[in-house]
């Protein structure tokens, strides 16, 4: 069968559409449009539209998605990245780096010691831990923003904390993805070198991409300004001699991923490094209307693929009581470890702030789709138990928050005198 061009517009029309309706659809009752567009992934992989969009068939149409897919979610983690200046990890206090660091070690210790267990199996292991380290900084920032609660200092925290879990989050992938590539050949010399040169990578973007945006962006400035003097007109906000933000963060995204991927490094930990650079600027290099943009087309896509690479047959019981397992592990993990972290701030503000951090999202599901797709280091059985506790964290975490919140403002209400806030 030759490559149909048709073919293609066919399937990238049939599932993008399906995937807005039920984007629209799960934001209609309140829950992540994420979960709308793996939906769809699953039911188009396991009914008649697989054969019927001729997804089955060669040449390669699947490749087409996989494609689109990788670039979601490199655009996935650089928005994540925009979110995420690497000067907030300087302005949070100790107790969002306790929640942090607490919230990574006690899920990481538990994911790995459970699959080590059931399975003996370190790879598998490693990136269960992984995907259960994971907090998506986007959900929880999106239910704290439509309660109006950002003022307060559970909200404080719990942001600040999931900027450093971010952070803490992509060294613990590229560490484990060094040591479980490198499979029984891996010792610990090559682990040390591949954790040493992801460090150092890692500076090199932060040093490097910090002074020389800036300037770039500065000098053609004041370029345009001196140009606009010399010819006695006033210089205006947005110029086609200003330089374009959007197309320096393409161009810087797609390159330091490319750099990431030549050390050994998971391309999207280069989109997520990226990201924190631009979001060190916003100010002078503003571009995240034009990546949201990008993102509403590309990163839908990604989590399309995503659901089809869930194969419903392969949620027979034994699968789904570890789903469920692992769902509960992860949410009391993150619970205890967060809310320990956050102990000093009392009891209730302790539980929003590990309620808080539950959430795996998108994130989570990043981490499987390394695993499965990329690496191929997980079974289809395994992958569906992540996919699943992805899903499950991010519908269940925000309703809880949202009453553990409400919960705490009246309580403040009673105690308090009559025209004071809390």
């Amino acid at each position: 069968m030759d490559f149909s061009v048709t073919t293609v517009l066919l399937q990238l029309f049939v599932v993008f559409l399906l995937a807005k309706i039920a984007g629209y659809l799960c934001r209609k009752i309140k829950v992540s449009a994420v979960i709308g567009e793996i939906l769809v992934g699953i039911i188009v992989a396991n009914i008649f539209l697989y054969q019927w969009l001729g997804f089955d068939t060669d040449p390669g149409y699947m490749d087409v998605l996989e494609v689109l897919s990788e670039l979601g979610v490199i655009f996935l983690l650089f928005s994540v990245g925009l979110e995420t200046p690497f000067s907030d990890l300087r302005k949070v206090g100790k107790t969002a780096m306790l929640v942090a660091i607490l919230g990574v070690v006690l899920p990481f210790i538990a994911g790995f010691a459970v699959i080590m267990f059931l399975y003996n199996n370190q790879a598998e292991a490693l990136f269960i831990a992984a995907a259960m380290v994971a907090t998506s900084i986007g959900i929880t920032a999106r239910v704290i923003g439509d309660l109006n609660l950002t003022h307060r200092v559970e909200s404080r925290v719990i942001i600040g904390a999931a900027v450093i879990d971010d952070v803490l989050g992509m060294i613990v992938l590229a560490v484990v993805t060094g040591i479980a590539v490198g499979g029984e050949s891996a010792n610990v010399i090559d682990i040390v070198s591949s954790v040493g040169l992801g460090i150092v990578f890692v500076i090199l973007v932060i040093v490097m991409g910090s002074m020389i945006l800036p300037k770039i962006h500065r000098r053609r400035q004041e370029e345009y300004r001196q140009k606009c003097a010399c010819e006695g007109y006033e210089p205006v906000r947005k110029s086609p001699r200003a330089s374009n933000p959007f197309i320096l963060a393409i161009i810087v995204c797609l390159g330091i991923s490319l750099a990431a991927s030549y050390v050994n490094l998971a391309a999207i930990i280069g989109a997520f490094l990226a990201g924190m650079v631009f979001a060190e600027f916003k100010e002078e290099l503003p571009c995240e209307h034009e990546v949201q943009s990008l993102n509403q087309f590309l990163v839908p896509f990604f989590f399309i693929y995503v659901g089809m690479q869930v194969d419903l047959s392969a949620f027979n019981a034994e699968t789904l009581i570890l789903a469920v397992g692992i769902t509960l592990l992860a949410l009391a993990t993150k619970f205890i470890g967060c809310g320990l972290g956050a102990r000093s701030l009392g009891g209730k503000s302790a539980a929003i702030v590990g309620i808080g951090m539950a959430p795996r999202g998108e994130v989570g599901i990043v981490v499987a789709t390394l695993a499965f797709s990329t690496y191929g280091l997980i079974t289809p059985s395994l992958f569906a138990v992540i996919i699943f506790m992805s899903m499950a964290t991010t519908i269940i975490a925000p309703p809880i928050l949202t009453w553990l919140f409400r919960k705490k403002i009246e309580s403040e209400t009673l105690e308090k005198p009559e025209g004071t806030t809390g």
